[in-house]
């Protein structure tokens, strides 16, 4: 695991952390976006995930967004200055690492904000979501994230708990019935969002990440 500092357009500096496989089968790239900062989120949440998509032989890179762990900057309420984190990790990315693209997933509030940053970044190529906020009282922070991934065209992966407390099957059903492009979510049966995010289900995760991206 290598650390660097990535800089944005605004003069943030993001701590960032580089995940090598000792064997490495892909040249994609995997960005890991961490839940909401305001809560709690930080980078150290996926280094399991990081970690297993290592030993999948991919490599994966993880960074604290504004106002987390060892980043400077101060965290916003709805995550649109977060989004330019992310592009300036990709074009990071893009540069240092010369990857055949670049896959995004975001984890519960990181979903809207990668879900922002699709379109903005040409080596992104597939998207997915671990938990995307789509019910009611998340819509007051993060609707107006919705637009963007579900406009985009690039291929999505929506990854949810039955049990998900912030977002129904339903609700996500008919969200994804507008998405353009290639469109696909995989459910877990009896699970909830913060169960989801934690350790245990990090390998299922990887499993999840890793077919998606091996089918595009």
């Amino acid at each position: 695991m290598e650390s660097t500092s990535v800089e944005t357009c605004d003069g943030v500096k993001l701590h960032t952390r580089l995940f090598m496989p000792a064997d490495l089968k892909s040249k994609r790239v995997v960005v890991l976006v961490h839940p909401f900062t305001v809560l709690g989120g930080c980078q150290a949440l996926l280094r399991g995930i990081a970690t297993g998509l290592a030993e999948s032989g991919y490599r994966a890179v993880t960074f604290d967004m504004r106002g987390a762990g060892r980043s400077s900057g101060k965290a916003s309420l709805t995550g649109f200055p977060e989004v330019e984190d992310i592009v300036a990790v990709c074009k990071w990315v893009s540069e240092a690492l010369t990857p055949d693209g670049i896959v995004l997933v975001g984890s519960s509030a990181g979903a809207p904000i990668a879900g922002s940053a699709l379109d903005k970044i040409d080596e992104v190529q597939a998207y997915v979501s671990l938990g995307y906020p789509f019910g009611l009282m998340s819509s007051i922070l993060f609707g107006r994230h919705y637009k963007a991934v579900l406009q985009s065209r690039k291929p999505k992966l929506f990854v949810m708990g039955t049990k998900d407390g912030f977002t129904s099957v339903k609700q996500l059903e008919n969200k994804l019935k507008s998405a353009a492009g290639r469109v696909e979510s995989h459910l877990l049966e009896g699970v909830g969002h913060f169960q989801m995010e934690g350790p245990n289900y990090d390998a299922q995760m990887v499993t999840v990440i890793t077919q998606f991206i091996e089918s595009l």
